[in-house]
């Protein structure tokens, strides 16, 4: 196995019968979820939420029980993966569009287990480039907005166009270099009008697995 599944594999060991779990969105998140398949093909009992229309279908398709979401109260634990996590264990995610759907699953849950390689590793976040979710509306706008933070913005794009996340928004990949302070960027971004949601996630993991290209796994 490589880095990215054995962090997988050690992640999905903390589902348990009867939990309701949610699913991330990205290429960890890809073995995890083919994992639990596993565990639910051997008895383990289950239901399931997705953080994006391709985890979704991808669960469906191995045979993992997704449930609404009007059908659930909270969610026990959450796996997904990072595009980079620093020391004080904040991430920035949304590499793959998935960013508010993954947010949104992360706060509901008592438990947001993150899965990376080593390479996803940093002393402060930033190299990455940040993707913040926008309305198409004035858009234009909002991009300036962005780019006023000190940021050097670029809309994602797909196949010569915008790409389109599962909520019908743009996704702006916004190069800030290193971000020292996190919360603060964040308040920030929050503020600027027809921000939806950004790809800081801010203290919201205490348990982040780490795949090592020796085979290994480690807790952080």
């Amino acid at each position: 196995m490589n880095a990215k599944q054995l962090a997988a594999a050690e992640a999905v060991t903390h589902i348990e019968d009867g939990m309701t779990v949610g699913l991330g969105t990205g290429s960890t998140s890809f073995f995890a979820i083919h994992r639990i398949a596993e565990r639910v093909k051997e008895g383990l009992r289950i239901r399931a939420v997705s953080s994006s229309k391709g985890s979704e279908s991808l669960a469906r398709e191995l045979g993992i029980p997704i449930v609404p979401f009007a059908d659930i109260d909270a969610i026990d634990a959450t796996i997904d993966g990072a595009d980079e996590v620093d020391e004080a264990f904040n991430l920035i995610k949304g590499g793959g569009g998935a960013l508010l759907r993954e947010k949104i699953l992360a706060a509901n849950s008592r438990r947001f287990i993150v899965i990376v390689d080593e390479s996803k590793l940093v002393r402060t976040l930033g190299a990455f480039p940040l993707p913040v979710e926008v309305v198409p509306f004035a858009h234009e706008l909002t991009v300036r907005k962005l780019e006023a933070l000190g940021c050097k913005p670029a809309i994602r794009q797909a196949d010569g166009r915008p790409f389109i996340s599962d909520n019908g928004n743009y996704i702006v990949d916004c190069r800030f270099g290193a971000i020292p302070d996190p919360a603060e960027l964040s308040v920030r971004l929050h503020a600027i009008p027809g921000v939806v949601e950004h790809g800081l996630f801010v203290r919201m993991t205490e348990t982040v697995v780490v795949g090592g290209a020796d085979g290994s796994t480690r807790y952080l």
